[in-house]
């Protein structure tokens, strides 16, 4: 929702992710625990978690936090079960999203490590620009690799490359996580990919086959990221991972009426 500019109302986000609630998923990336200015539309976030109820559903929630203060915000909630954190490969992107440097975010993800197993909640760090970036800066995938390895090392448990543009391609997903899942097991690396409406199914296929299991999605693709460019490049939409799971018979515990009808609000939720 962030990336878009007339506010949706609470009531009806709230309603759409109770339908999201009731559906199956692993987890639930609900909303932000950030300034308000930096993202108007999810300034609602704690009304929002005020009023779901979760007696009904094994579905996590996850909360994207920038800084330290939200994060102790977030971890304050019993509710919630993972803090995201978006961890750029790009110094640009870094400032521009969470207004610190790249070495400021090392500190930080240093911090949300204490907090996390502290408060008895699971860090995710998205790894932001995954695959390339708009800005010219330096960018490999042995840049990428070596910025997972010193995370892992550091102790983060789920890393998510993100592909925050839209530039992943076959080749550089099955490099990243063909050499990144066997080098540390004790890993759980996700899959955060933006993608156009012809190349979804080469990027999940390949990604599943060099082992990754967390994958992300959004109803129909909504969404993008409102800090990376002026043109948002869609979410890879959760109805094409579901098609291609269903048709490799990987069992993925979501209840396809249920999903139905959790399409049907996001139709009706989201400007067209």
């Amino acid at each position: 929702m962030q990336g878009l500019h007339d506010f949706i109302p609470t009531e009806n986000k709230i309603a759409y992710l109770q339908s999201l609630l009731e559906v199956g998923f692993h987890s639930l990336d609900f909303g932000s625990f950030v300034s308000p200015k930096a993202i108007p539309q999810l300034r609602d976030t704690k009304e929002v978690l005020a009023n779901l109820d979760l007696s009904r559903t094994q579905t996590q929630l996850l909360a994207i936090v920038a800084n330290l203060r939200g994060a102790q915000e977030a971890a304050a909630y019993e509710e919630i079960e993972y803090l995201g954190y978006p961890f750029s490969v790009s110094e640009v992107f870094q400032k521009r999203n969470t207004n610190k440097t790249i070495a400021e975010s090392r500190e930080l993800v240093e911090e949300l490590l204490e907090l996390s197993a502290k408060q008895n909640k699971q860090l995710v760090v998205y790894v932001s620009m995954g695959f390339g970036n708009p800005y010219r800066e330096a960018w490999s995938v042995s840049i990428v690799e070596d910025f997972c390895a010193a995370l892992a090392d550091r102790g983060v448990k789920i890393l998510s490359l993100s592909d925050t543009i839209g530039t992943s391609n076959p080749e550089s997903i099955a490099h990243l996580f063909g050499s990144l899942i066997p080098a540390f097991p004790q890993v759980e690396f996700g899959a955060h990919l933006h993608t156009h409406a012809h190349n979804w199914r080469e990027k999940v296929d390949t990604a599943y086959a060099k082992g990754c299991r967390r994958f992300d999605g959004s109803i129909k693709g909504y969404g993008g990221c409102p800090m990376a460019a002026d043109d948002l490049i869609g979410n890879m939409p959760t109805e094409k991972l579901l098609s291609y799971f269903n048709e490799k018979k990987v069992a993925h515990g979501v209840d396809m009426l249920a999903f139905e009808s959790a399409y049907n609000r996001a139709l009706q939720t989201f400007p067209l």
